[in-house]
């Protein structure tokens, strides 16, 4: 059995759901950084309340904005979706940036609790100090928990939600690429780390996989490249083309995810989604992957890209998710910003 540290989550019972669990909200934090989308930013945010709406449909959505004039912005494009905005709460919670899935809380449950939510409030440097200023960012977990009035646990380490991937049932998939980044905690060495998952995330198993995808600035978020669709289930990016940079790389993983096994001593089911044509916007490979879909209580949302490749990925996560429509949406625009909508987003777990 995994040895928990005294007084964490973890010891306490706490630990953190499947993404297909149900939720009581989605957490979003509204666009509003010109750097992240240069010369873009105003073209995503019909696409982005179009996300809104396919969430909104089945759960709560609660947006972080800085102010008064940026939530009206926010329901202009909203009305213009037709968004039910009764199903939209804002919070005034300055940011510097979108990505929510990477700076939002890490929600963990216990049924059993008195108290059953509570919140982890890992540190964030904007993916190893690479876009200052991150101070506003840093802090939004600790004042969501506040706004609920949960208690909030501060690890001390650097972490991502984008990092990391869970099936529920007490497995963590993530990378080296990013986790054992010397720009992130180079204090830790890769056991010390999985002592922090085990206590912060309630899991007891870690598995590790390598390279992320080309073009992603995060250092290789397993978000981009293998996410679990089951208990036992993960979907994983292949590349075709041999020539192109991506395929070693997801060929490699592949071969590390065949030889894993889970807690219960089963193989993986293993089944490959496509990478759509490389997605190159002023000479810059984007990071444009398929594996980047939210689940939401009512929809699976997954990115398109105008591509080929665009139907098939539809398809095969159509087939993973039997119990929920499979909605493509648009994200050429907003991939621009080198992610697309599970960076954006982060669950709020139903207990």
């Amino acid at each position: 059995m995994t040895q928990y540290t005294p007084d964490t989550p973890a010891a306490l019972g706490y630990y953190f759901p499947a993404e297909w669990a149900k939720h009581s909200a989605t957490w979003l934090s509204w666009p509003h950084k010109e750097a992240s989308w240069p010369g873009k930013l105003d073209s995503i945010f019909s696409i982005y309340s179009h996300f809104v709406k396919e969430v909104a449909a089945g759960e709560q959505v609660c947006i972080n904005v800085g102010d008064a004039a940026m939530q009206a912005q926010a329901l202009s494009y909203l009305h213009e979706q037709e968004v039910d905005v009764n199903k939209v709460s804002f919070f005034l919670h300055p940011t510097n940036d979108a990505w929510c899935r990477d700076h939002g809380p890490a929600f963990l449950i216990n049924p059993k609790a008195d108290i059953k939510k509570m919140v982890v409030d890992w540190g964030y440097n904007a993916w190893g100090n690479k876009y200052p200023p991150y101070d506003l960012d840093d802090v939004i977990p600790t004042l969501i928990a506040k706004n609920y009035q949960i208690p909030v646990y501060h690890p001390g380490i650097v972490m991502e939600g984008g990092s990391v991937d869970f099936n529920g049932q007490g497995t963590l998939l993530t990378t080296t690429a990013c986790l054992l980044n010397p720009n992130r905690n180079p204090h830790l060495n890769q056991a010390q780390i999985e002592q922090y998952l085990h206590d912060f995330y309630g899991v007891q198993q870690i598995l590790w996989l390598g390279e992320g995808i080309i073009g992603d600035d995060t250092d290789g978020h397993i978000d981009d490249i293998t996410r679990f669709v089951n208990s036992d289930t993960v979907v994983t990016v292949v590349e075709t083309n041999k020539s192109d940079e991506n395929y070693q790389i997801l060929q490699d993983n592949l071969k590390e995810l065949s030889k894993m096994r889970l807690l219960n001593g089963k193989q993986l089911n293993i089944v490959e989604l496509p990478l759509p044509t490389p997605v190159i916007y002023e000479d810059q490979i984007l990071p444009a992957s398929y594996a980047n879909f939210y689940i939401s209580n009512a929809a699976v949302v997954m990115p398109t890209f105008r591509d080929k490749n665009d139907q098939v990925a539809l398809e095969i996560l159509s087939k993973c998710f039997p119990d929920r429509k499979v909605i493509g949406l648009d994200s050429t625009d907003i991939i621009w910003g080198l992610g697309s909508f599970h960076c954006l987003s982060q669950q709020e777990p139903a207990v």
